[in-house]
């Protein structure tokens, strides 16, 4: 069985025992966290939800707090002696999905 679960304005394809990284939840790890399912598939059909599936539920465990790789942003201006570089990296979480339930 899957689902499509909704997290960060992304969704995701997932199924129990998954790993996912998704946008940071403010929560502690080892803690239990549920997400939105809009659909659910498995060997009975698919069902859609508008925009939820009744009674469907994905259910994760919180593994980590990570950052993702880093990405390098550069600007410059020719004839202006103008150059600079500097650089991000995303915070996600690191999610375990313990059920999936339909």
């Amino acid at each position: 069985m899957y689902a499509v679960i909704a997290t960060g304005g992304k969704q995701y394809r997932v199924s129990q025992g998954d790993v996912i990284y998704v946008e940071k939840i403010a929560q502690d790890n080892d803690s239990t966290v549920s997400f939105d399912v809009l659909m659910l598939g498995g060997d009975e059909g698919v069902k859609i939800g508008t925009p939820n599936v009744d009674g469907a539920k994905v259910e994760g465990k919180i593994v980590a707090q990570v950052k993702g790789e880093k990405i390098y942003i550069g600007k410059y201006k020719s004839k202006k002696n103008f150059d600079r570089k500097t650089g991000h990296r995303q915070n996600y979480t690191k999610v375990e999905i313990t059920s999936v339930v339909g």
